[in-house]
């Protein structure tokens, strides 16, 4: 059973992760509803957070049915930091995660997210002062290292559980390789086996079936998983993989009424959340997995794409409705 500080989040656990204008109150909703068991924000700037940006602040909404939930920060000045942490507890989380991961360049180029992974030391020192810094469970995500010649993965994982980390999820590969190639779960696995190691260690990276997941557990040996792109418009996959670990057996795809369903829903979500331009704009990228694998779709997916107006989305799952209603998912 893997805990979480004080917080037992089950056997083998399921987390959604972080992820930049997806990982919103609306998705986060559908993902707990199909079997997520923890739960991330988008990651947010420590400087948006005390310059009071609108979409930093934003971000920090969770809600009840969403616990456990964890609020993700990154930046790399340690004043910055600990002032996002008091403002982060105000919105009262059950976890906050440190990013020490991201590659993109506007956060590297700042010594944040993966460019730390240059520094073990402020790594390790930042994380130890917001650890002294807060009674609520400090984690970090992160990955190998920042390339193949700096992977001290081992090491680093110790360092930050001596200092008060309580989980540590890891991506399986480094900042260079970006998202290209295979994620390397093997040094996770030399983290989880390290002995002096007593913190849950999870893995992150290439998990898109039920069956790599039962391989991240049975031959890696891992405390859980941290789900990233096999999520985005597939919420199913948390509770596809829960059944494929009771049963061993694939679950049948949601039907063309239950994506249409979790569609509109995650719209109103999401205009509800955020406004119908934004809600609008922000759930697209969503749409080729809720309908992915029909045949001459590209005129419908084109209206949900480009419309600009909601009413006009809607209307286009309606068209769905109407012309796809007993379509088999494979």
């Amino acid at each position: 059973m893997a805990k979480i500080g004080n917080i037992d989040v089950g056997d083998f656990p399921l987390l959604l992760a972080p992820m930049e204008d997806v990982s919103d109150p609306p998705f986060r909703a559908l993902c707990k509803e199909h079997g997520a068991d923890v739960v991330y924000t988008e990651f947010i700037s420590s400087e948006g957070l005390i310059r009071d940006a609108a979409k930093s602040t934003m971000k920090l909404d969770i809600y009840e049915k969403e616990r456990p939930v964890g609020i993700q920060i990154f930046g790399a000045n340690l004043e910055s930091m600990l002032q996002s942490v008091e403002i982060v507890e105000k919105s009262n989380p059950d976890i906050i995660d440190i990013n020490f991961g991201c590659p993109v360049k506007k956060v590297v180029s700042k010594g944040a997210g993966a460019g730390i992974l240059k520094d073990i030391d402020l790594m390790v020192s930042l994380t130890e002062a917001m650890v002294k810094h807060t009674n609520l469970p400090i984690t970090v995500k992160t990955r190998l290292g920042w390339d193949n010649d700096s992977i001290k993965i081992v090491e680093v994982a110790e360092r930050l559980q001596d200092v008060g980390c309580k989980a540590i999820s890891i991506h399986g590969r480094t900042r260079v390789q970006m998202y290209k190639g295979e994620a390397d779960w093997a040094p996770i696995s030399e983290v989880k086996n390290n002995p002096r190691m007593h913190i849950p260690v999870f893995g992150n990276g290439d998990v898109d079936t039920p069956e790599r997941a039962v391989e991240m557990r049975d031959k890696f040996g891992l405390d859980g998983a941290m789900i990233g792109r096999a999520a985005i418009g597939y919420p199913w996959f948390f509770r596809e993989v829960k059944h494929y670990f009771e049963t061993g057996e694939h679950l049948p795809s949601p039907t063309m009424i239950e994506r249409l369903d979790a569609a509109r829903r995650h719209l109103q979500m999401a205009i509800d959340w955020k406004g119908e331009k934004l809600g609008v704009f922000e759930t697209r990228r969503h749409y080729t997995n809720y309908f992915k694998g029909i045949p001459h779709f590209k005129e419908y997916r084109m209206k949900m794409v480009t419309s600009d107006d909601a009413v006009d989305v809607f209307a286009a799952f309606d068209e769905v409705e109407r012309d796809f209603s007993d379509f088999q998912f494979a």
